[in-house]
């Protein structure tokens, strides 16, 4: 790298006060500086050099290795370039200003930066040696706490790139989820009036070479829509005119969603709802029409076909096979780059639609109408959660209402009990194992009238023994998957009223859950241990998203927040005021990290046909999953520390 302007000279530390002194009070207007003591301040400006860059002067090059000194912006600016020229429209890919830092993460891993750092205009820097700047790390608390977080705040920008880089140089364009509907329409929608006839609309989605039409009014707002499977279903098998108007074939009040509505919406709206396409709408107008194909460019297994055939599914043997489906579509979700915690919820949504059906079929096979009974079907743990892999078994029960003036709660168990142990065993065969801890509805523990479940959560936040803990952590985070969701509901409000004002209780769960620590060394990188005839391993589920779903959920019960996912529950926590959104932001950053690991390696798994585990030995991570492994299970031990502040442990 060429050297800018040799006037690269310490700062004087004996002429004089004023110099240090202006230094220091441009220093004590940005973060960490500002929180630092002074003797720490003192170490850093004394240590200082100053440096000028003219515009277009490279001032950090990957070429040139790891890092050797860290950059604080004096004036002007300096802008990020990707080596192998991703810049957009000729810009850099971001931009930073006076009194920013750089570049901390690949000091702190002694990595060369993945970014050429190049002057945008004539610039000054002050700029400190690397070992000042490890010495600094050790010695001011602010500092390293500034320098950890500013790394943790960078593994987003790792794991975007991380999630998508199968797809990188495929030519398909933008296949982020995470954009707004009106970054995706690629073309004006074909529309049609009511009067218009069936062949004329037909002749409209030939010529526009679309599988859709829409049908508006003169405002343009939609009426109906009309698909080719329309035309299959209501035109071509009942032998319809053609001559006959749109409007006796088309279906009527289509789904639409606004522009500003992300990809990821629009593709659980079709999971949902089983359709294929949805209408952009603004104001009452039509912007635009958004398929399934728009958002998914690379899928094979699509995500609306296999919600229709499982709700369609007349057996129990017809859903079996689907399993295998559901494997193909999440390796073609993360080929495409979609982000894990959404690929969870696609997973959860899909297992929803399976579990559904199979209660529905369940149903109707009985010898016993159930039909007269309320009680609904409800999923504890990762289910719960809406946080599942495809690694998964089975957490289940029922809640059901007894009447005032009817059988009692012993007389409807008897009646549901049959049909619940016919849906966990159709469970088990289409892929998701009975409960080794017979957490299922058809033990009589776990199906229990609304009184009951009150009976049973009260005991346990009363008593708080290490099985009731260990059973509040599972069953403390319920889902309504089949039934009126009104006894549920009434039941998680009561839950939270009752552990909000129980402080002991919710500080034994804080105990229990500080037991289970993320497995980092003093010595080595990472403490690893014995699973079976596995050695030298980590349990990303145990000793990684276990640390953040077990903090969540102290903290949601704590302040009565509804959410039962753990990234909403630290949302909730950050609204409500009992976190910080800058921490919680690098806590969520780091638990979707150690999920996306644990997804490729269950899909690795599945493709080679082994049993699916969630274990991983150190060894079969490159160099930059360890650095990031080991910053994500820094961040679960922060937020143990919140814990442990928070009720003195």
């Amino acid at each position: 790298m060429q050297m800018g302007d040799d006037n690269h000279n310490k700062l004087e530390q004996g002429a004089t006060a004023s110099p240090r002194e202006e230094v220091q009070a441009f220093l004590r207007q940005y973060a960490p500086f500002d929180d630092m003591a002074g003797e720490h301040l003192d170490y850093l400006v004394e240590r200082l050099t100053t440096r000028d860059y003219a515009r277009g002067e490279a001032l950090i090059h990957p070429d040139d290795g790891p890092a050797e000194r860290l950059f604080i912006i004096r004036s002007g600016r300096v802008g990020g370039e990707s080596p192998r020229g991703e810049e957009q429209d000729g810009r850099p890919v971001w931009e930073l200003h006076a009194g920013e830092c750089f570049p901390v993460g690949a000091l702190i891993t002694g990595k060369p930066p993945r970014t050429i750092h190049r002057a945008l205009e004539a610039t000054t820097c002050f700029e400190l040696d690397k070992g000042d700047f490890t010495h600094l790390l050790h010695v001011s608390e602010e500092f390293h706490s500034f320098c950890t977080r500013w790394l943790s705040t960078m593994l987003d920008q790792i794991l975007v790139q991380y999630e998508s880089q199968e797809v990188k140089g495929l030519g398909n364009g933008d296949t982020s989820l995470d954009i707004p509907l009106s970054e995706r329409l690629r073309r004006e929608p074909v529309t049609c009036r009511e009067e218009t006839t069936i062949k004329e609309a037909l002749q409209a989605m030939d010529t526009g070479r679309v599988g859709s039409v829409i049908v508006t009014d003169d405002q343009l707002a939609p009426l109906g829509v009309f698909t080719l499977h329309d035309l299959l279903r209501r035109v071509a098998l009942p032998q319809v005119d053609l001559t006959r108007p749109i409007r006796d074939v088309m279906t009527p009040d289509p789904v639409a969603m606004p522009s500003t509505a992300f990809a990821f919406e629009a593709a659980m709206v079709m999971a949902q709802h089983g359709i294929h396409h949805i209408c952009v709408v603004d104001q009452g107008r039509l912007q635009g029409v958004i398929s399934e194909r728009d958002l998914f460019s690379l899928q094979r297994v699509g995500l609306v076909n296999l919600t229709r055939t499982i709700k369609r599914a007349k057996s129990v043997e017809a859903l079996a096979p689907l399993q295998a489906d559901i494997h193909r579509l999440v390796g073609q979700m993360i080929d495409q780059g979609v982000k894990v915690g959404q690929i969870m919820q696609i997973i959860t949504l899909l297992n929803d639609h399976i579990g559904e059906r199979i209660i529905e079929l369940c149903l109707a096979d009985s010898d016993d109408d159930l039909a007269d009974i309320d009680f609904c079907w409800i999923a504890f743990g990762s289910e719960g959660r809406q946080e599942q892999t495809l690694k998964t078994d089975q957490d289940n029960g029922i809640l059901f209402m007894v009447p005032d003036d009817g059988p009692d709660a012993d007389a409807l168990r008897k009646r549901l009990l049959p049909v619940a142990r016919r849906i966990n065993e159709a469970l088990d065969r289409c892929g998701y194992p009975l409960c080794p801890g017979n957490i299922m509805a058809s033990n009589p523990e776990c199906c229990l009238s609304l009184e009951e479940w009150q009976q049973r959560f009260k005991r346990w936040i009363d008593q708080g023994t290490p099985e009731h803990l260990l059973k509040a952590a599972i069953f403390f985070d319920f889902r309504v998957i089949y039934g009126a969701a009104a006894g549920a509901e009434g039941l998680r409000a009561w839950l939270l009223e009752r552990t909000s004002r129980n402080s002991r209780f919710r500080k034994q769960m804080a105990a229990n859950a500080l037991r289970n620590r993320p497995p980092l060394g003093v010595i080595r990188d990472f403490v690893t241990r014995s699973h079976g005839d596995q050695r030298d391993v980590i349990d990303l589920k145990l000793n990684g998203v276990t640390p953040f779903t077990d903090a969540a959920r102290i903290f949601s019960l704590a302040h009565r927040l509804p959410a039962t996912n753990t990234v909403d529950r630290l949302k909730e926590a950050a609204e409500a005021g009992a976190l910080a959104r800058g921490d919680v932001e690098a806590w969520i950053i780091a638990y979707h990290y150690i999920q996306v690991l644990r997804t490729r390696k269950h899909q690795e798994q599945a493709a080679a046909g082994k049993p699916l585990s969630n274990h991983v030995s150190p060894t079969e991570l490159n160099e930059l999953d360890k650095k990031i492994l080991k910053e994500a299970f820094r961040e679960a031990r922060k937020l143990q520390s919140k814990l442990t502040s928070e009720y003195q442990l």
